[in-house]
């Protein structure tokens, strides 16, 4: 049976499927020659095919008939007009959906739009143009640190495919991955809980996979003061059909960073295969990497009654050189789907990841006058983490009196067994110093004793329906997520369980309708709901071991997408309510009684709107409000660290005068943030900007590209709202170069 499925620009829209019936299944499909692979998206359509009239902004793709729906799930949505975005990407359980026929607002990021960034992590390529998303400037932290929404967002729950812990812990290196997606608001439904308990939206990565075109291609790069890499990603595909295929990476950068006394060594080894069928696929993800600073950039805090001082030289270290970070990260997933008929797919994926930091340094600093003075209290942590994540599900299709049902069921399973060790407060080991000349004092010696283990459960059981309506014009979405939730902690000195345990549950419902006004533009409307795990009452409250349920995170959201054919824009308008915890400062009990509702609203752009030129940012404006708080005052204030007004452009230009030389530039601007609960305190807006150039050409028959960037060209000297402090140090002008070629 035929199954017609495609967009206006000749696109796939179906649904994407998947199946791992059995672990076991698996394995032995493994042993027997099937092959180790990675996620289920297979890049049947390289990007490179397209890459060239995606640049001039006429990229022509004619109508696709689709035969079975597990040949269209092979395919990633292919790139739109100037190869930048995606032309959809996956939406949870509903899997892969073109973004005209999406009633969220999401973003998809090709692996040419990474490449050209030279983006040395995940934040590098979501915070560059999206103004939705805020970076607060930092570069070598411990973490990656964005705020989607105004709510600040957990790296560890970026998912891989969709998968919760499987992607590098605190820094994802982009080499490995084919394509970058965010999702903005809660997403419960489509997701599950998130682990780290984020709200104003999921970052998904899609894996790279052999493309049927090989590739080998090695990049060198440079970053400044004194950084070199290199790059190597090599693709084939063998056997009938190509039916079997190779994928590695592997990534190596090591030497001084642009901030004085910082060094950066980073490493990256990724190996993914797969085997696709006529019915069935494999793949399986295989990863270890290495990420250590020397000298990791640190916030400070403000004594009550200082100011906000002036910011120092963007490429002050405010942390002893002799300070260090370790991360290291390895990780595994298999996932397999089986087209059971024409209108039915199932799925399942598997995978299991570890992560062990390892931080010394300093841990809270706090200026204590108007002089720039400052104390430091020098700490060391210890972190293992074994996490492992599953899924299975079904996706189908039919029709009833001539509406169409796409569905979807899943279950979800994540597990994580922590075990911390360390010491917050290092005997000896504080220093007073100034901002603007630090000078340390020795390294302190290293003892991590175990402080706490901890194990979480997370459960999940989901359900959704799309029905499409009047040549599916008209389309509305309807579902519910089942989340269960344990977690035990354990006493250091026995290994007994603490009592009470955390045991609960929590349902979360969505909704959403999409309609066409016409074939270039959609309105969109949803109702979906966000789960973060509830907090325990810490030990210094009466109330100490109280456990809260999961709390429920509420979005409602209205826009509108419009296609002109090379160059699309979304408009949203939003509101999203967060309860809170928060310690009685009287009773010094510890409850859920805060709120923060966020309201805002976002343009954004993305696309080719004349020939040889490419776009992509907008404006985002939201009012981060806190509507209940533990002090009366501070009820109507602005919440912290987020900026109500953002704008970013990013432009693109290939020149006439030199044939493959393109020119590129970016802007960013930020208004200001507020940096205490009652508003006193604020450090000021600010506006950065990048400048860069590649030029494509041949040498020897080979294709090469050049690339050159420099990043905060006017050195800006500014403040930025670090994780876990009040002021941290954004990054300097910072230059880099890379040079790729083909074999």
């Amino acid at each position: 049976m035929s199954v017609r499925c495609t967009s206006r620009r000749g696109h796939p829209v179906a649904p994407q499927f998947s199946l791992n019936r059995t672990f076991a299944a698996v394995q032995m499909a493994l042993m027997i020659g099937l092959g180790s692979a990675s996620m289920a998206t297979f890049a049947a359509e390289p990007e490179e095919q397209a890459k060239e009239g995606a640049k001039k902004g006429n990229l022509e793709l004619s109508e696709t008939r689709v035969e079975s729906t597990l040949e269209n799930a092979e395919n990633l949505p292919p790139a739109y007009a100037g190869g930048q975005v995606a032309t959809g990407g996956r939406v949870g359980l509903l899997g892969n959906k073109d973004f005209m026929e999406t009633p969220f607002s999401t973003v998809s990021y090709t692996d040419t739009y990474i490449q050209d960034l030279q983006a040395k992590d995940i934040t590098d390529v979501i915070a560059a143009t999206d103004p939705s998303v805020f970076s607060n400037g930092l570069t070598g932290t411990y973490s990656e640190n964005y705020s989607i929404r105004g709510f600040q967002t957990s790296v560890s729950d970026m998912t891989v495919d969709g998968l919760f812990g499987m992607a590098p812990y605190y820094r994802a290196s982009p080499e490995m991955f084919e394509r970058i997606e965010v999702l903005k608001g809660p997403s419960a439904l489509l997701n599950g809980m998130p682990p780290g308990g984020s709200v104003g939206g999921i970052v998904n990565l899609i894996p790279k996979r052999a493309h049927d075109t090989p590739l080998t291609r090695l990049t060198a790069t440079y970053e400044s003061d004194a950084q070199f890499g290199g790059h190597i990603d090599v693709g084939r595909r063998f056997g009938e059909g190509n039916q079997f295929g190779v994928r590695f990476n592997g990534m190596y950068r090591d030497g001084d960073a642009a901030i004085d006394d910082q060094h950066k060594r980073n490493t990256l080894g990724a190996l993914a295969l797969d085997w696709r069928g006529e019915r069935a696929k494999l793949s399986v993800d295989l990863y270890d990497t290495d990420d250590t600073i020397r000298g990791q950039n640190r916030g400070i805090g403000l004594a009550a009654g200082v100011a906000v001082p002036s910011a120092p030289k963007s490429d002050t270290l405010l942390n002893p050189d002799w300070a260090f970070v370790e991360t290291k990260d390895k990780g595994a997933i298999l996932r397999g789907e089986f087209e059971i008929n024409d209108q039915l797919l199932a799925y399942g994926a598997i995978g299991t990841s570890k992560t062990n930091y390892k931080y010394s340094g300093a841990m809270v600093g706090t200026l204590i006058n108007n002089a720039g003075d400052f104390t430091t209290t020098m700490g060391q942590l210890k972190m293992k983490i074994e996490k492992t994540s599953a899924e299975v599900g079904l996706r189908g299709h039919f029709d009833t009196f001539g509406i169409n049902h796409q569905w979807s069921v899943n279950a979800t399973e994540y597990r994580d067994k922590q075990t911390d060790y360390g010491r917050r407060a290092v005997p000896g080991a504080t220093w007073t110093t100034n901002i603007y000349h630090p000078v340390w004092g020795p390294e302190a010696s290293q003892l991590y004793p175990k402080i706490a283990y901890t194990e979480n459960d997370l459960k999940s059981y989901g359900i959704a329906d799309t029905l499409s309506m009047f040549d599916n014009r008209l389309q509305v979405t309807l579902g519910i997520r089942r989340q269960e939730v344990v977690t035990d902690t354990f006493n250091i000195a026995t290994g007994a369980r603490n009592k009470p345990n955390y045991d609960t549950h929590a349902n979360t419902p969505a909704g959403a309708i999409l309609f066409k006004l016409t074939d270039e533009l959609s309105v969109y409307a949803n109702y979906i709901e966000g789960l973060s795990k509830g907090a325990i009452a810490p030990a210094s409250a009466p109330n100490a071991g109280q456990v809260f349920a999961p709390y429920e995170s509420r979005q409602r959201e209205v826009g509108l997408k419009l296609d002109l054919g090379t160059f699309s824009h979304t408009l949203a308008f939003y509101e999203i309510k967060r309860p809170s915890a928060y310690t009685d400062p009287v009773t010094q009990y510890y409850s859920f009684g805060g709120e923060q509702r966020n309201r805002g609203v976002e343009w954004s752009f993305f696309g080719s709107p004349l020939q040889d030129w490419r776009l992509m940012g907008g404006i985002a404006y939201v009012d981060p409000e806190v509507t209940k708080a533990a002090v009366a005052a501070n009820e109507g204030k602005k919440a912290t660290a987020y900026p109500k007004l953002q704008g970013k452009l990013g432009v693109e230009w290939d020149t006439p005068v030199v044939e493959g030389l393109t020119l590129t530039g970016n802007v960013s601007s930020v208004s200001k943030q507020y940096i205490s609960a009652d508003n006193s305190l604020s450090i000021p807006g600010y506006t950065t900007f990048d400048i860069g150039a590649r030029y494509a050409t041949q040498i020897a028959s080979k294709p090469v590209v050049f690339r050159a960037g420099i990043e905060n060209l006017t050195d800006k000297d500014y403040w930025g709202v670090p994780l876990t402090a009040s002021l941290g140090l954004g990054a300097p002008r910072t230059y880099l170069m890379s040079a790729s070629v083909d074999f």
